[in-house]
């Protein structure tokens, strides 16, 4: 793996039909951040290989608006990446960095947001990139990190819906 993109969900409904957490659907202003980051990580050479999904409806449906401007990639449904901990992340990572050039993990908060700011930790990032992420990682943003041959992560990027002109 030469590139690895950590990716939270769109925007979903405050509640669904049946009422779970799990089949939360996007919603209107979800389904426009997830064109416009899908569009957005393209027009950056930032086509996955592999892209890891959870099987919550909110992030399958997340990957069905990004699916166009990426065009064809190998996609998994993973149940386990519902709401998971930063360290079940991780080891999805390493259980599939010899399996694309560039990986997507499209989850949840707090884990997505948890496991950039490690990685960002471990890497030695510059005080502004930490004071960036400690933000908060907000609904269809992305944070983008180079892998080198050890399989340490350097930050490359960090893009939200908001900072590419959404409106929420």
């Amino acid at each position: 793996m030469h590139r690895l993109i950590l990716m939270r969900h769109a925007q979903a409904e405050g509640s669904s039909p049946s009422g779970g957490d799990e089949t939360r659907p996007l919603s209107a202003v979800g389904r426009g951040e997830a064109l416009l980051m899908g569009k957005a990580l393209a027009e950056r050479g930032l086509k996955p290989d592999l892209a890891l999904v959870s099987s919550a409806t909110r992030t399958r449906q997340t990957w069905e608006q990004m699916h166009d401007a990426l065009g064809d990639v190998e996609v998994r449904d993973e149940p386990r990446l519902y709401n998971a901990p930063p360290e079940v992340l991780r080891r999805f990572v390493e259980d599939n960095e010899d399996q694309a050039g560039c990986l997507l993990v499209l989850a949840h908060n707090p884990g997505v947001h948890v496991l950039a700011g490690e990685y960002l930790s471990e890497s030695a990032a510059s005080p502004a990139i930490l004071e960036r992420l400690s933000g908060g990682f907000p609904t269809g943003a992305a944070a983008l990190f180079t892998v080198d041959v050890a399989g340490r992560c350097a930050y490359e990027g960090f893009i939200t819906p908001r900072g590419l002109g959404a409106t929420t």
